[in-house]
């Protein structure tokens, strides 16, 4: 189990770094949700989640409708390391996705850019994508493989993830799948950040009294060499080497396939219980002990990962689909059971007393 004092920080994290610091230990990435008046605040909040509380590099990518493959590439490359290995065999692999169109068309074409940009710059630790879904089907799978992969084509060089590498696709507004079907599955966990919960590293750097939305920054947030960040390198493959032995009984395993196969025969299912999400489903349980200072999963902590692993991945069906239509349903009938009902609705009546039964 962890120490008592890793234990204590982790009891102090605020719910995005708690997010953050699950990935980090998962290795994996994820989706923040929030109100769309709230999201700029949401960014300058992970930013000093990333420099002060994890000790990270990070970056930031605005999307939108005209983002290029050209404007994600160069907007990862925000951190100073390496020269890129632009002699690597692999490089013709870039010239398939930068095409000579005027839609892919470089911010190297339209800024003092040089084509040696990348060569002193490396990826960030921690990256941000503001409006993921709003962005171009292109750039998404470009950011899927980026996740897949760790590596990431230049013009003139190929890009390598550092070790602890994070990918966040921060979303305003909205539930279930927004991204493409693939990038979406790649989604470890979704959580969303109620603007009421604060955004208390913000406000302890403007503490001056100062409107948070009227913040002006002046110059990028970076982690300031001469404090140590709560949550350290250590710390984190400490906590991921002790989920990797979490213990997880018989009983418990059934438990957690009987949510899966309950999710899927949902009424109001139309997919997203996928096999990455069931192996996203155990990891996370396992993840989740060691914050909590357990050697082993528990069944809340189960249901915790459901809540955590699914809503993002739910499609809710359309009445005209939904499977007792078969046997000659009304239409109008079932459109209006099937009304409001979210992907949080489904994941709290399988984790009810009608769902999935509770091991004891």
């Amino acid at each position: 189990m962890a120490d008592e004092p890793l234990i204590d920080k982790i009891h102090d994290l605020s719910d995005l770094e708690l997010a953050t610091l699950i990935c980090l230990v998962a290795q994996e990435h994820c989706i923040i949700d929030t109100e769309p008046d709230s999201i700029d605040d949401l960014v300058l909040e992970l930013e000093l989640v990333a420099a002060k509380v994890f000790g990270l590099s990070h970056a930031v990518i605005d999307c939108s409708e005209h983002t290029s493959l050209d404007d994600f590439a160069y907007s990862i490359l925000s951190a100073e390391g390496s020269p890129a290995r632009s002699t690597s065999p692999v490089r013709t692999r870039a010239d398939s996705y930068f095409l000579n169109a005027p839609t892919f068309q470089s911010i190297a074409a339209r800024s003092p850019v040089s084509e040696n940009f990348a060569d002193n710059k490396s990826i960030a630790n921690v990256i941000i994508a503001k409006n993921l879904d709003e962005a171009p089907k292109q750039v998404q799978i470009q950011a899927l493989e980026l996740m897949r992969t760790k590596r990431i084509y230049t013009r003139t060089s190929v890009q390598s993830a550092p070790k602890r590498f994070l990918f966040i696709a921060l979303l305003a507004g909205g539930e279930g799948p927004r991204l493409t079907k693939h990038l979406n599955d790649q989604m470890f966990i979704s959580h969303f950040h109620d603007p009421e919960d604060g955004f208390p590293n913000l406000e302890e750097k403007y503490d001056d009294g100062s409107s948070i939305s009227s913040v002006v920054k002046k110059s990028p947030i970076v982690p300031e060499p001469y404090l140590l960040p709560r949550i350290s390198a250590m710390d984190i493959e400490h906590l991921s080497q002790l989920s990797e032995y979490t213990t997880v009984t018989v009983e418990l395993s059934e438990y957690q396939q009987d949510i899966i196969a309950f999710l899927r025969l949902h009424r109001a299912v139309a997919g997203g219980i996928s096999a990455t999400a069931t192996r996203n489903f155990d990891k996370l349980s396992k993840c989740l002990a060691p914050l909590h200072d357990l050697s082993y999963a528990t069944p809340s902590l189960v249901a915790l990962a459901a809540r955590k692993i699914y809503p993002h991945r739910i499609h809710i069906v359309q009445p005209e689909k939904e499977r007792s239509m078969q046997w000659g349903s009304d239409v109008d009938a079932v459109a209006a059971e099937l009304d409001g009902i979210g992907a949080e609705d489904v994941i709290e009546d399988v984790l009810g007393s009608a769902g999935a039964e509770t091991p004891l």
